[in-house]
Order: C-alpha cells, then sequence, then structure tokens
C-alpha cells in the first residue's frame, strides 16, 4: 500500500508557492495594470482593457524618446553578448594551459563580481575622464576646443557592462573545459586536422550549446543593468536608466507598459536561447547516433 505524503510535504510546497508568489507577483501585477484603459491609474481595480498605454509608450509623445533607449539598450546588448562569447571562450581555451601570471589574471577577473557595481562605474568614469584631460592637453587647439569626451555607449558603457558578463562566461567556460573529453581532439590531431580545424569542427561544436547560455547571460546583465551604466554611459542614457528616472515623474500606467514591454524582451530572448540549445543538442544526438549506426 502506497503511505501518504508526510504533512511537512505540504508545509514545503506551501512555502515554496509563497516564495514564488512573492518573486513574480510583483511582476505579474505590473503587466496586469499595464493593459489599462485610457482613464486607467496606478493601483488596482483595473478600469477598462486596452492597448493604449503601449501605443502612448511607443508614440514618442512621453517625456523621454523611449525608441531610441530601447534600440540604444538593445544594441549594446547583442554587442556585450557577442563580446562576451567570443573573450570567454579565448579566456577559456587559453586557461587549459599553464601561463605566468594565470592565477593573477584570473582572481582580477572576478574580482569585478565583488566590488560593488557603482565603484566599478565610477572608477571607469573617472578614468575616462582623466583620458580626456590627456587629449586636451595634448592635441592641437583647433582639435581641443571641438573635442568632447571619450565616454559614450560602445567605450565606457561597453567596458563597464563587460565587468560584469565576462566573469560569468568565464566561469562557464572553465566548468565546459574541465569535463571536455581531450580524446576528441588527439583524434582529430591523428587524422592531420589543424588546430584551427580542430576547433572548428570537433570543438565548436560540442560546446556550441553551452555559448548560447553564455550569450544569453551576456545579454540578459547588460540588458538590465543600472549601477554600472549609471557613471559610465555618457550622455545618452540606456533603457533601465531611463525606466528609473520615469518611475520619479511620470504618475500613469505608461511606466506599467514599458516594464511589460522590458520584461517580454527579457522572456522572449531566454526563450529563443532555450530553444536554441535544445535544438543543438538534439542535433548532437543524432548525429551521435547516424555515427554509431554508420560503424555498425
Amino acid at each position: 500500500m502506497r503511505e501518504g505524503r508526510p504533512a511537512s510535504f505540504y508545509w514545503l510546497a506551501a512555502f515554496f508557492a509563497a516564495f514564488v508568489l512573492f518573486l513574480y507577483g510583483p511582476m505579474i501585477a505590473i503587466v496586469v495594470l499595464s493593459f489599462q484603459g485610457p482613464s486607467g491609474g496606478l493601483t488596482f481595480p483595473l478600469n477598462g482593457l486596452s492597448l493604449h498605454w503601449f501605443e502612448r509608450l511607443w508614440s514618442g509623445g512621453g517625456i523621454v524618446d523611449i525608441k531610441s533607449a530601447f534600440v540604444r539598450s538593445l544594441q549594446l546588448g547583442l554587442v556585450v553578448m557577442a563580446l562576451t562569447v567570443v573573450l570567454s571562450v579565448l579566456a577559456g581555451l587559453a586557461f587549459r594551459k599553464r601561463f605566468v601570471g594565470q592565477n593573477m589574471l584570473f582572481y582580477v577577473t572576478v574580482a569585478s563580481l565583488i566590488v560593488p557595481s557603482i565603484v566599478t562605474s565610477l572608477g571607469i568614469a573617472l578614468q575616462f575622464r582623466l583620458l580626456d584631460d590627456a587629449v586636451k592637453a595634448v592635441a592641437p587647439p583647433w582639435l581641443a576646443e571641438g573635442y568632447g569626451t571619450m565616454m559614450g555607449l560602445f567605450t565606457s558603457a561597453l567596458g563597464a557592462h563587460l565587468t560584469w558578463t565576462l566573469p560569468f562566461g568565464l566561469l562557464i567556460m572553465f566548468a565546459i573545459f574541465n569535463r571536455f573529453d581531450s580524446r576528441y581532439e588527439e583524434a582529430a590531431r591523428d587524422l592531420g586536422a589543424t588546430p584551427w580545424q580542430t576547433f572548428r569542427f570537433v570543438i565548436l561544436p560540442i560546446i556550441l550549446p553551452s555559448l548560447v547560455g553564455v550569450g544569453l547571460f551576456g545579454f540578459t546583465l547588460s540588458w538590465d543593468e543600472i549601477a554600472r551604466s549609471s557613471q559610465s554611459v555618457g550622455e545618452k542614457n540606456t533603457l533601465p536608466l531611463e525606466l528609473q528616472a520615469l518611475t520619479t515623474t511620470v504618475t500613469t500606467p505608461e511606466i506599467y507598459a514599458l516594464g511589460t514591454v522590458t520584461t517580454g524582451v527579457s522572456f522572449l530572448v531566454i526563450g529563443v536561447a532555450l530553444a536554441s540549445i535544445l535544438a543543438l543538442r538534439a542535433r548532437q544526438a543524432r548525429q551521435g547516433s547516424d555515427a554509431g549506426k554508420g560503424m555498425v
């Protein structure tokens, strides 16, 4: 006879349900409130049901240009994602062998996870201001007069975001290569493959699903980053900074519509990444099965 579950199971299940509600309840409330009618407010109950606030959000008639901020954050996130994947793979390959300063380089890279984000952002901003002063000091007068600053979306802000995403990518690559079977590489070399051919046709297809996860980390961490962008982004803000500014000026459900859009983009990227990982793993399984049948 099957024994019933103990009372502790139901208590733990209720605690877990309350925990999930605590995490996602505010997000669900914002999504629901964003679909209010034109006369809707910031609290429940709903006053009508429409897409009015989404239309107003993208009409460009608000306090800030949401479209431009959205595009800037999307562009920065894609660049950060690409650089995180490339640099993490190169670093992971380099750390497979011992070299001088290996431990120091690792600790310096991971240290950015420990340093407070606002301190990192402020330090990068100060560094670029020193560079600006140096350029103005040595540049000809005609060039110094029109010179502004090196700080910008793809300079200081990009560097600030990479200090946040690269350590995660590097740690993931460590885990991947620690479990990597080097016999595949030895077999490729025995067949006459060059180092580049070994990487392209052997290593890369095996680690590709994991690289999708690294790219997901890179994009999502950059997409909603505020603290590291606050001092280093330059003149034009990213979407999270605009969203933070709107919380003190906008008193309509338009702010909820913006929150719903940003959340939707995050879930879309996560869904695409998970689908890509499943597709790549299924492809690897089919290739392994076909290779096994060929040997038979």
